[in-house]
């Protein structure tokens, strides 16, 4: 089987490709493991709705939403990726699982589980958020304790009968956190480095501040430090409920007990670090610098805005630690994040020391060899779905010119 270029992934990365190559009649095809959007349909809790609203989720071709300022809940963004594809006639294949990629006489061998391709052209779309990442101390926890990472959990009543340690501050882990407790549950979460920003600011939804302001226009290359801001942790923020605030003093004022970061296990003990204040300020220090921009472009331009107060969030320090077993904890949810696994590229050049994808704008040193979809992969907003479009546009160019050449 050949292809002039095979994408690897049918998510909104792949697909935003897909429209464009389809749009310049360029030669390709979908490898997706299991379905269009399958992380979507697959790997996300069942009361989640995207954290930004539908204005800034538009894929390439896609009509404005009748209802922009709504927030879509991930089974129904995972169906839309489907009427998407079929809107265009994405060439998908499903149920195929790339087990390997490695150099050809010409282009690529891609051998899958369903027979062998070879192609010109190789992009890897499979998405920034790839495999859990779980701490080392994992290893640590009391047997009996339930383990599951944030990616497998569906709603409350599929974690263990008992309380809950929550570990990571970000977006998912203080959502789940707010969920559990919501359902009876007691609920203790580990906050390591977050950031934390407000739904709303002077009238309007944050993103469309930062819209505005053009911090989604910032290029890697415009950035003092390209790898920290990539590792930068996202806002936290929730699109249930129409998009409400969620912050570690709201969840302190709805029973949730808030630590520090987690640093390990002694016997039955989770054992926390007294950092719970300094990442707080940490916290606070940078939403301030955020809204500081935004206050001083709103007096620059003349924008009508009515003015916000925005509270700090002010918690006491935290325990040292807790006893699982005294307080009835059974499960420790681990909302750590994903890592990104490239060990099926056997292509010489592609990886660097740590593992990743090397790429610039999404080129790889090899060539023919492509990414997209990664955070920071160009714009701030690369790995965003409304953000991917204008990556994959570029992207299709330089691979129909690659074609043309080679032709």
């Amino acid at each position: 089987m050949r292809t002039e270029t095979l994408i690897v992934g049918a998510g909104h990365a792949g697909l935003a490709l897909s429209r464009h190559l389809t749009r310049l009649g360029s030669d390709h095809v979908l490898l997706e493991r299991s379905r269009v959007g399958a992380r979507w349909h697959e790997e996300r809790w069942d009361s989640l709705a995207l954290l930004s609203p539908n204005w800034l989720n538009r894929l390439p071709g896609q009509s404005a939403p009748s209802d922009p300022d709504g927030f879509t809940s991930s089974a129904s963004f995972a169906a839309s990726l489907e009427t998407y594809a079929a809107s265009f006639g994405a060439p998908v294949l499903e149920g195929v699982n790339v087990e390997r990629v490695e150099p050809a006489a010409e282009g690529f061998r891609v051998c899958t589980s369903c027979g062998t391709w070879t192609a010109d052209n190789v992009v890897v779309a499979t998405g920034d958020c790839g495999v859990p990442l779980i701490p080392t101390v994992a290893a640590e926890a009391p047997a009996d304790v339930q383990q599951l990472h944030v990616r497998d959990y569906r709603h409350p009543g599929l974690v263990k009968d008992g309380g809950v340690l929550v570990v990571g501050a970000g977006p998912s882990g203080q959502q789940v956190a707010r969920e559990l407790r919501e359902a009876g549950r007691e609920v203790v979460l580990a906050a390591g480095r977050h950031a934390r920003a407000p739904r709303r600011y002077r009238g309007r939804d944050i993103w469309w501040w930062l819209d505005e302001i053009g911090v989604l226009d910032d290029t890697i290359e415009g950035v003092t430090d390209p790898e920290t801001t990539r590792r930068a942790p996202s806002l936290s923020l929730s699109g249930a409920r129409g998009g409400v605030d969620i912050d570690l003093g709201l969840l302190h004022d709805e029973g949730v007990e808030i630590a520090g970061r987690l640093v390990g296990f002694e016997g039955s003990r989770a054992v926390f670090a007294p950092d719970l204040c300094h990442n707080m300020r940490a916290a606070e220090r940078a939403m301030s610098r955020m809204l500081e921009t935004i206050d001083a472009y709103i007096a620059a331009s003349g924008e009508e805005a009515p003015a916000s107060v925005i509270a700090p969030v002010d918690l006491p320090g935290g325990p040292a630690y807790v006893d699982l077993r005294e307080r009835g904890i059974a499960t420790v949810l681990w909302a750590t994040g994903y890592g990104r696994d490239y060990g099926w590229i056997d292509v010489p050049g592609a990886l660097g020391p740590d593992g990743e994808l090397l790429q610039r704008r999404g080129i790889s040193p090899v060539p023919g060899l492509y990414t997209l979809g990664i955070r920071f992969q160009h714009w701030r907003s690369s790995h965003f779905i409304g953000g991917v479009g204008r990556d994959a546009e570029w992207l299709a160019e330089v691979i129909a010119a690659r074609v043309c050449l080679a032709a």
